[in-house]
């Protein structure tokens, strides 16, 4: 296996809307943030790959427009996921790892302001039994959050927390689109209040990797991925059991999480609730600092999300805040998939 490290990471300031820019005028400032942080021109990267969705933008094929924001000729290697950014950035962790590159772009975006996002989640459902009944994202939300409160896993003033304290932690990241103290509001879908659910806006993120020696000449504490992986849960609600984790508990073993403690989690938790289902799959304790940035709490760029979590816990390592930091992304409706990585600085590189 190659060391590959995250050697540079940016994103936008989140914002509800951004009418007056286009998914390329959001992105482009974010690429050359990350460019310009390692001396690198595109005409460097051997690989670039992206995330996002063409339901959030409602046309077909709208990434190949984002490419005007990269630079497309001369001919690059690129590759895109209709996925988060997240599986973006593994595809390009493995495409290291064959050799055929030693660096790579990856970025992220989405604008949910111009639709109706709870509706458009709903594609993401089993498209025979599910999504004809039209159960949106935040009332899948609430059957879990539900679930959770009777098996006794948490309550209301439990969930009602961690919210303050992820818009708290968000204080400190200049980026986030809520921050500070924010109420916890009316029901939403009971048992989830507007607090417990994340704001809708705007964002798109990117990172730069590196493999071995050319990570190390990039930055000065490079983030190397340790361990990364990502598992599925069924696609059915009904044969799942919402209150646990099992697709989590696996990619966190397989990525090695269990092997030694972490100091950092950045864990991709839309809702207050799915929170504790990802603490308790990953056997959290109080002694590790989650979310330090706010987590998706206090931004939840659809499709850029889940990498911006593996970003922030790449940039407290960069920054020497972290030694080992976990990072979690998710897709689906109640976490249906997951993907987990460790990241580690130099000090501790074997």
């Amino acid at each position: 296996m190659r060391d590959v490290a995250i050697v540079a990471f940016a994103q936008t300031d989140h914002l509800r809307r951004t009418d007056e820019l286009s998914e390329v005028e959001m992105l482009m400032p974010v690429l050359h943030q990350v460019l310009g942080a390692t001396g690198l021109r595109t005409s460097d990267i051997g690989f670039t790959c992206s995330g996002s969705s063409d339901y959030l933008a409602g046309r077909a094929f709208s990434f190949t427009m984002a490419l005007d924001g990269v630079g497309a000729h001369p001919p690059i290697s690129e590759s895109h996921v209709e996925m988060d950014g997240a599986w973006a950035l593994y595809e390009a962790w493995v495409k290291i790892q064959t050799g055929e590159a030693d660096t790579a772009l990856v970025y992220a975006y989405g604008k949910s302001s111009p639709g109706q996002v709870r509706d458009v989640l709903t594609r993401q459902l089993d498209p025979y039994y599910t999504a004809p009944l039209w159960p949106d994202s935040v009332a899948l939300a609430a059957l879990q959050a539900q679930a959770l409160i009777d098996a006794g896993d948490t309550d209301e003033a439990a969930l009602a927390a961690i919210a303050t304290r992820s818009r708290e932690a968000a204080s400190d990241n200049p980026h986030a689109q809520l921050s500070g103290s924010v109420p916890a509001g009316d029901y939403l879908v009971q048992p989830l209040r507007t607090g417990d659910c994340p704001p809708i806006g705007d964002g798109a993120a990117a990172v730069i990797l590196a493999a071995g020696d050319t990570a190390r000449a990039l930055c000065e504490r490079p983030a190397w991925i340790r361990g990364i992986d990502h598992r599925i849960e069924a696609h059915g609600l009904g044969v799942r059991e919402l209150t646990e984790s099992p697709s989590t508990r696996l990619a966190a073993e397989r990525a090695g999480v269990f092997e030694r403690p972490v100091d950092t989690a950045e864990l991709h938790a839309p809702f207050s609730s799915q929170e504790v289902v990802l603490r308790k799959a990953l056997g959290l304790g109080d002694e590790v600092s989650v979310n330090p940035s706010g987590g998706a709490l206090a931004a939840n760029p659809v499709m850029a999300a889940g990498l911006i979590r593996l970003g922030e816990a790449a940039a407290r390592i960069h920054r020497g805040e972290s030694d080992r930091a976990l990072a979690h992304a998710t897709s689906g409706p109640c976490l249906q998939q997951n993907l987990v990585a460790v990241l580690e600085g130099e000090s501790t590189h074997a």
